[in-house]
């Protein structure tokens, strides 16, 4: 699978499909195993690219901290190295962070779809969200903030099976306080100057990214739309992975109407 360099990091990502790309961009502390519910809805009418933050997965983990900037540079590698001018860009949570500056920075963002995440990281802590890899213990306790208890409790498999994703792929301690630096340092600014179409998906009971900065950030940005899912939590494309995904995909095909 595919790496690139930047300034002496290796950055991994994986690609499929044919068409417009959509690349995906993840969330602090999480590797790729979070867009398993999305990749294959977009892979063949598109190409779906999914990303590794630095820090996460089998990208390399430069000391911190980091920065929003540090990471829309990183994308753009990522993109040059894969041969696509523009993209679709998903992003959840830091990852939309990443997407919106991205917008607002570059010509390299098509579109954008914003999952559980807000215009500014000043009163976000992710911290509950965190699981040292080695600890299953506390990947499980960690995917409470992350999940409904309603889910937890009807998708056991499910459950243990993201626990055993993320001892392999997600952050380590330092590269997860490198990555919520960047989080924390966010503020996006203006939003009038993001003129892409924007779809904005928030679950309601998500406790970290609460549902207000997703529903503030769609109503700032010109071209913004808000769709929201109840009782869901911060990964609720995952509890609400069938919902999302037609909305993800009914949203792409609208731009080419």
């Amino acid at each position: 699978m595919p790496t690139v360099s930047r300034d002496g990091t290796d950055l991994y990502y994986e690609t499929d499909g044919d068409g417009e790309a959509v690349v995906f961009v993840g969330d602090a502390g999480y590797g790729g195993w979070q867009w398993g519910w999305q990749y294959a809805a977009v892979t063949g009418p598109y190409e779906a690219l999914v990303t590794d933050l630095r820090g996460t997965g089998r990208s390399d983990a430069p000391p911190g901290p980091y920065s929003v900037e540090m990471l829309v540079a990183d994308l753009e590698a990522i993109l040059s190295d894969a041969g696509v001018r523009k993209a679709h860009v998903v992003g959840l949570g830091l990852g939309g962070m990443v997407g919106l500056a991205a917008a607002q920075t570059t010509s390299r963002v098509r579109s954008l779809t914003l999952v559980g995440t807000a215009a500014s990281g000043a009163e976000v802590d992710a911290d509950p969200l965190y699981g040292a890899p080695s600890d299953t213990g506390a990947l499980r306790a960690s995917l409470t903030p992350a999940l409904s208890d309603e889910f937890r409790e009807e998708q056991p498999d499910v459950v243990e099976r993201i626990v055993e994703w993320r001892a392999v792929e997600d952050a380590t301690p330092d590269a997860w306080s490198a990555q919520t630096a960047a989080i924390a340092d966010y503020d996006a600014g203006p939003l009038y100057e993001v003129t892409v179409p924007t779809l904005v998906v928030h679950g309601t009971a998500d406790p970290v990214w609460p549902v207000e900065g997703g529903r503030a950030l769609a109503d700032g940005l010109p071209r913004g739309r808000f769709e929201s899912f109840d009782g869901a939590r911060h990964l609720v494309t995952v509890e609400r992975s069938r919902l999302v995904n037609d909305a993800l995909v009914g949203f792409l095909e609208s731009l080419d109407d």
